[in-house]
């Protein structure tokens, strides 16, 4: 189907053989019957060649095709008929192709199953009136419109299934097309804010229509309506919301209700708006809203194809599959975005309080993060002072010479983190082990303490300040004799840092919680 059979050979497919025979390759043969320009050689060559072998089996097929012309031309001899007429007339169609004869005949079989499905009585009938030997070929147009009816027959059913498939398809088509446009909205960004609110007034109505569902106002279950609302529309404790005395309930209309619930949905929804960030509202809305989007719709494609499964048993109650289909499916569909509406409309209403809550408590301990941060620095600048005094007092060279302006940089930064004309100033930097310790307990508290009444600017001007000092001692004599030998020189060693004294790196904290911890 869909070839032409050459009559007399395919000389194209001959001269490509020849070429593969010849060692060239399928690239280079594909590249001669093309008609690209080039320059490459190869391909010249490959194309001359191509054309000798096409000029050669073209004359070749044109006279054996000839011969086939003359003998009547293509046959297509058929041993069964196919269902569908188009088909047969596809296989007739080989013969006589570009203007060249040809015929077609079919031979079939009364067991044949389109002649035993769907014409066998007819058959059987015209089998047993005509004589002749069982199996002796029969020849009549009657045959010939009993086969065509079976196939028409055939045509029409296959039609019906593929109609039935085309009708549940549109119920699902048009569903898909009204989610989709809901998703592509999302996705394109839109603000969502105006389509959320017409959500409120919706999604209201539905748990009216739920739980008042009837005129009578003695079945009215305003118990169970208060407890669907709790947790995203009414709080948790509230016991008075939608709570009547039975002369109010016999003035109290649907209508009412509505208003009322709508109203406090929308102000809460305008509260929560103001709790946090305009665009982080409208992510939310986006994120929220696709996510409930989809995973109701997986969920609903899954329901439709169950359906699908067993509605075509309502035919035994005399009922149109397709009709029943489409209503319980629009009924489904109904289900699905009433509880898209719903869900959204929870997740913005609670959402947003705990997404301002969570950004509360990330600023409180942001702010705590900094005030131990200036705290930590503090420390760490008053153990470098004290490693410098140290290392001042007990190292066997000459002190270093520090200018006054040197020392008051120093004194300033001894006192940065106190308050001007509160503290009384510290002389004595030498300390003894339990002092240490005391006085790093004191400092913890006075840094935390002092830290909220200065910033982190004011805190890197002193530390700044303090680690620009220059080394203006010189030495005044060396460790070599006048022949170079060196000189014996007892060195004292520097204190001990103790467990609890802080840490001389500079870290802020306690040596044994810092570099003395594997000591």
């Amino acid at each position: 189907r869909g070839t032409d059979i050459k009559l007399g050979g395919n000389d194209e497919f001959l001269a490509k053989a020849e070429m593969r025979r010849l060692g060239f390759s399928d690239e280079l043969i594909e590249e001669a019957t093309g008609y690209a320009e080039t320059a490459d050689e190869e391909i010249i060559n490959a194309r001359t060649k191509y054309k000798e072998l096409l000029d050669k089996y073209h004359a070749e097929t044109e006279a054996e095709a000839e011969k086939v012309r003359a003998a009547g031309g293509l046959f297509i001899m058929g041993t069964e008929r196919h269902e569908s007429r188009r088909i047969d007339n596809q296989l007739r169609g080989r013969a006589g192709r570009q203007g060249d004869p040809g015929a077609s005949r079919f031979y079939l079989s009364a067991e044949d199953n389109l002649l035993r499905l769907f014409a066998g009585d007819r058959i059987s009938a015209i089998m047993n009136r005509m004589p002749g030997e069982e199996d002796e070929p029969l020849e009549s147009k009657l045959l010939s419109n009993t086969i065509a009816s079976a196939q028409a027959k055939v045509e029409a059913r296959n039609f019906s299934i593929r109609k039935s498939v085309l009708d549940f398809d549109d119920v699902m088509n048009r569903q898909r097309e009204i989610i989709y446009s809901q998703r592509d909205q999302v996705l394109d960004g839109e603000n969502l804010r105006e389509t959320i609110l017409k959500m409120i007034p919706d999604t209201i109505s539905a748990k009216i229509a739920e739980y008042l569902p009837f005129e009578e106002k003695d079945e009215w279950n305003l118990a169970g309506l208060r407890e669907s609302l709790k947790g995203w529309l009414l709080d948790d404790d509230d016991e008075e919301t939608l709570v009547y005395a039975t002369d109010d309930l016999e003035n109290l209309e649907k209508d009412y209700l509505i208003q009322m619930l709508t109203e406090k949905a929308t102000k809460i929804y305008e509260e929560n708006e103001k709790l946090i960030p305009e665009e982080t509202m409208r992510e939310l809305e986006r994120v929220y809203l696709l996510k409930n989007v989809d995973s109701y719709w997986m969920e609903h494609i899954d329901a439709m194809e169950e359906l699908k499964r067993g509605i075509r048993l309502r035919s035994y109650g005399q009922h149109d599959p397709v009709v029943e289909y489409r209503i319980e499916g629009f009924d489904m569909f109904d289900d699905m975005i009433r509880c898209i509406r719903e869900d959204t409309i929870k997740m913005l209403l609670v959402v947003p309080k705990r997404v301002a809550e969570r950004l509360r408590v990330q600023e409180e301990m942001r702010e705590l993060a900094v005030k131990r941060s200036a705290g930590g620095r503090a420390r760490a600048a008053m153990a470098a002072m004290q490693a410098q005094k140290a290392a001042q007092e007990n190292a066997q060279v000459t002190p270093l010479v520090i200018s006054d302006d040197q020392k008051s940089a120093t004194a300033t930064f001894s006192f940065s983190l106190k308050k001007d004309n509160d503290t009384p100033e510290a002389d004595n930097l030498s300390v003894t082990d339990e002092e240490t310790e005391t006085k790093a307990v004191e400092e913890d508290n006075a840094a935390e303490k002092d830290a909220k009444s200065y910033s982190d600017e004011d805190v890197q001007k002193a530390a700044a300040k303090f680690m620009q000092r220059e080394q203006v001692a010189k030495p005044t004599a060396t460790n070599l004799e006048g022949d170079g030998t060196a000189v014996s020189r007892t060195v004292k060693k520097t204190a001990r840092v103790g467990r609890n004294d802080l840490c001389p790196c500079g870290s802020g904290k306690k040596y044994k919680k810092c570099c003395g911890r594997n000591a």
